[in-house]
């Protein structure tokens, strides 16, 4: 882990686009710096994601300042305070500094200030109160440095007031213990969360399920998700109890598949057993059709594999659904029962990409003779034949067993 306290000299730091942006913001007595999780992971050496700034100026002296520089902006949500700047095809969020005039749990009235440590104490975690100036010092006015060398997800003030302030704070907080693989839950954060899981119903189901698509991958998701399950958090998530020791065995097969994390083959292994389970996950949490299709692609291949299944029977299968529900069924069949006996089949489509028909209607109508039902009912037949021989006949073989039907 970095203990560098000073990254003037950081390669993530001293790049042209971020001095450009400090040197357009940086003006008239105003300041800017780099905040919250770009801070946090520079500190673990970690890679550096979006960079986002704070600053002293209103939003419409940013969008002025950057117009003169050239740069581009898009209000991205300029009534809150923030501009988003594109530098060398890089969007970066530029928000002005606040103070909170009014929560409600779900979203914050907020009036626009000057003073740094006032905004840092309306932030959520130590972790995210951390930034850093045009010169490269890191500036800690909450003890966040010493939480991130301890990978400690902390609240601000009061965790219970915090959140009372918005609720989403409590996936945030189990999201972020995710991303750090942090050991041990905060033990004031984790009660405070489990008093106010109710209030996570208040929230809209695009801002809950935009925590949980962030959390389900992150690098400590299995046992952070279990914490959520033993506090009851899971299941007001959810709307029903969560397979933890499935998704813990889920996350191992994918380590030992070297497969990248993905959120909705990941929430298949969490939430459901039946299709009916990803369809009412999906439409609770309104999540895309994409993810939806996906979740319930994955079940219905996991649902044919009551054991691990040999090369033949692979192919078959392979052939039949697209490589990703293959692979997210196989995966998933294997966190279902338990064993790691299912690489070689998960593995299928490196040692055999899944060949197209060789036929087509075209074929069947050069030698039937003329269009008409029984020219489907032919080439379905053909290619459950060809299915049959293990996908071993060519075109050739096709065509004369062609000729021997029509004939």
């Amino acid at each position: 882990m970095s203990r560098e306290r000073n990254f003037a000299g950081a390669e993530w730091f001293a790049t042209p686009a971020v001095l450009r942006l400090f040197a357009v913001l940086d003006q008239e007595g105003d300041e800017a710096r780099i905040i919250g999780g770009a801070v946090r992971d520079a500190l673990l050496g970690r890679r550096i994601g979006d960079l986002d700034f704070a600053t002293t100026a209103t939003p419409d002296i940013v969008v002025r300042r950057a117009g003169a520089a050239g740069i581009k902006t898009v209000p991205t949500g300029i009534e809150h305070g923030t501009v988003t700047l594109i530098v060398d095809g890089e969007g970066h969020q530029v928000t002005t500094l606040r103070e909170d005039v009014e929560t409600d749990g779900r979203r914050a009235v907020v009036r626009f200030g000057r003073d740094w440590a006032a905004d840092a104490r309306r932030r959520d975690f130590t972790v995210n109160a951390l930034s850093v100036d045009s010169a490269g010092r890191v500036h800690d006015p909450l003890g966040g440095m010493a939480d991130v060398d301890a990978r400690r997800i902390r609240f601000i003030g009061e965790a219970d007031q915090r959140i009372a302030e918005d609720r989403l704070r409590i996936l945030r907080f189990f999201r972020l213990h995710a991303e750090l693989e942090a050991g041990d839950l905060d033990t004031a954060g984790l009660g405070a969360a489990i008093r106010g899981r109710d209030g996570i119903r208040e929230l809209s189901a695009e801002r809950v399920a935009q925590e949980m698509r962030r959390l389900l991958v992150a690098p400590g998701a299995a046992p952070t998700v279990t914490a959520m399950q033993e506090g009851g958090i899971l299941p007001v998530v959810l709307g029903g109890i969560g397979y933890v020791a499935t998704f813990a065995r889920l996350v191992e097969f994918e380590k030992a598949a070297g497969v990248a994390p993905a959120f909705a083959p990941r929430m298949t292994g969490l939430a459901a057993r039946i299709g009916e389970d990803a369809e009412r996950v999906a439409a609770r949490l309104k999540l895309s059709n994409a993810e939806r299709s996906r979740m319930v692609a994955a079940i219905a291949v996991a649902g044919e594999l009551a054991a691990v299944p040999d090369e033949r029977t692979a192919r078959r299968l392979l052939y039949r659904v697209k490589e990703e529900a293959y692979r997210d069924g196989v995966a998933l069949a294997a966190a279902w029962a338990g064993d790691g006996r299912w690489l070689a089949a998960w593995s299928l489509p490196e040692r055999w990409p899944a060949p197209a028909f060789p036929l087509t209607g075209a074929d069947v109508l050069a030698v039937a003779g003329g269009p008409g039902p029984a020219v489907g009912a032919v080439l379905r037949s053909l290619e459950a034949w060809w299915i049959g021989e293990d996908f071993r006949p060519d075109a050739a073989a096709l065509r004369a067993r062609l000729q021997q039907i029509v004939a």
